[in-house]
């Protein structure tokens, strides 16, 4: 291992843990400051941070591979998703900040919406929290087989003798750094962490096509029209009706995500969140350019110099390996891991807030003190990564494939719930039950009757749609029925 590669990535670990420590003396006195920083986050923290958590290792891998492969055509999902994200920061975030707060200041999703229909609160709360806890140990599971994918491929062979594989010590650095920083810090340490991440893979996508393009000698338009694939940079060449709107429905996902929209509940003033939604699409848009930039011009210089990538997911890792000098190398590493660790960090948190606000407070100690919550939400944190290690500990565990059913599942349970709560006032709570029961179990059927592969026979077969899109249809009409035959209502403030 060079130790330019090694130093750069010890550097960052360390700056982690220290932004943990920080964390630590300011805000993990009670559970408010423990689980939402005490709603202080600033318009470019919360931004970045809402950005970093939702992109996670597939803004480097996934996405670059995808584009390597089929070319232009790939990016259809990048489309759909700032679609999604901008209609998010617009429609959900002034909402869920103010009402969140006037309605109970509540400290989780599924707490808001206990608040938003009383009469129904305990099964809100139980069944979202059901939902929340179990996804997200899956959704953390996937992000610890990428980090232990990026040392079994960056470090094959030259990390430690340990007696482990290079991919379970990947793994089990990647946990244990943001097990760490997010117990000590809880939100505020998980935020600013974020905030610091999502710089770093912004420059690392921004500076990596450069460099590419710069090595082949700058022209850019030549050398990427020179890829020997018919339609390579064309955004229409080989797309069908069904593949455009199963990428771009992956926005629809946004308005569902507990992760991300957590987030909006903690910018400091709702007069900031116009603010923050504006840094958080600009940082979305270049992080995202980039990434297909990667994807793009690495497959042209794969090309021109004649090289053989057998896993086209990693040709950031392998780029970064080839073009850069050794800290550099591991600055982009850096970029990576910070890709995996602040999505892992805050499922982590969302999960335990879950666990601590809407099972321990609720069921088993209603009158726990401030200290003794948070305390216990810093154990829920340790079982869930424990649950999601045992999980990602098999690298063909195919954990990652579940990502994509992760993301829909959300999507499709909390987006209409979210969407309508903050926006509908005749919504009553036996809708809001309806619509993520349904949602969750629409999505469900349709991926295990293999319809997310493969249309049913009776619409003529064809190419596969992504289970968010009846997922979510199916979650917003049952929320209306049910809503307006039980004579639906306002809430009472």
């Amino acid at each position: 291992m060079n130790p330019y590669t090694l130093a750069a990535l010890a550097a960052y670990f360390v700056l982690m843990l220290g932004i943990g420590l920080f964390a630590w003396r300011k805000s993990t006195g009670d559970s408010a400051g423990y689980l939402l920083a005490g709603r202080s986050l600033s318009p470019s923290v919360a931004a970045l941070s809402a950005g970093a958590s939702d992109m996670s290792g597939w803004l480097l891998l996934g996405l670059p591979g995808a584009l390597f492969v089929g070319g232009l055509v790939e990016a259809w999902i990048a489309i759909g998703l700032t679609v999604g994200a901008a209609a998010n920061w617009i429609i959900v975030a002034p909402r869920l900040r103010e009402q969140t707060e006037r309605l109970g200041d509540a400290l989780t999703i599924p707490q808001f919406l206990a608040n938003r229909f009383p009469e129904s609160g305990t099964v809100l709360r139980v069944v979202s929290a059901v939902v929340i806890v179990g996804f997200f140990t899956v959704y953390t599971a996937s992000g610890m087989v990428g980090g232990g994918k990026l040392f079994e491929t960056a470090f094959a062979g030259a990390l430690p003798v340990t007696g482990l594989s290079d991919y379970m010590v990947g793994i089990l650095l990647t946990a244990g750094i943001v097990l760490a920083y997010t117990i000590i810090g809880g939100f505020l340490a998980v935020s600013l962490t974020d905030f610091v991440q999502g710089m770093i893979m912004m420059v690392a996508l921004v500076v990596m096509p450069l460099v590419i393009l710069s090595d082949m000698g700058g022209s850019a338009g030549l050398d990427l029209a020179a890829v020997p694939q018919d339609g390579f940079l064309s955004l229409t060449r080989g797309a069908t009706l069904m593949g455009v709107i199963s990428a771009v429905t992956w926005g629809l996902g946004y308005f569902g995500q507990p992760h991300i929209i957590v987030r909006f509940m903690a910018i400091d003033r709702v007069e900031n969140v116009g603010r923050a939604g504006v840094i958080g699409m600009s940082w979305m848009v270049i992080s995202l350019s980039g990434a297909v930039a990667v994807g793009l011009a690495g497959r042209a210089y794969v090309e021109a110099n004649g090289l053989v990538v057998e896993d086209p997911e990693t040709i950031f890792i392998i780029l970064a390996g080839l073009l850069f000098h050794p800290a550099v190398t591991g600055f982009l590493y850096a970029a990576l891991l910070a890709a995996i660790m602040s999505t892992i960090s805050s499922q982590l948190l969302v999960s335990s807030s879950s666990l601590t606000e809407d099972f321990y407070r609720l069921f088993l100690r209603r009158d726990a003190s401030e200290r003794e919550a948070v305390n216990i939400g810093r154990l829920c944190v340790a079982l869930v990564a424990a649950a999601a290690l045992v999980i990602a500990a098999d690298p063909e565990s195919e954990v990652l494939g579940l990502v994509s059913n992760a993301w829909a599942g959300f999507g499709a349970a909390f987006g209409p719930l979210i969407l309508l709560a903050l926006t509908w006032p005749r919504m009553t709570g036996a809708g809001a039950v309806a619509g993520l029961v349904t949602g969750a179990g629409v999505v469900a059927g349709w991926i295990a009757l293999g319809w997310n592969a493969k249309l049913p026979d009776a619409l003529g077969g064809g190419p596969g749609l992504y289970e968010i899109v009846p997922g979510f249809a199916a979650s917003l009409v049952a929320i209306i029925l049910v809503s307006l035959a039980g004579g639906g209502r306002a809430p009472t403030d």
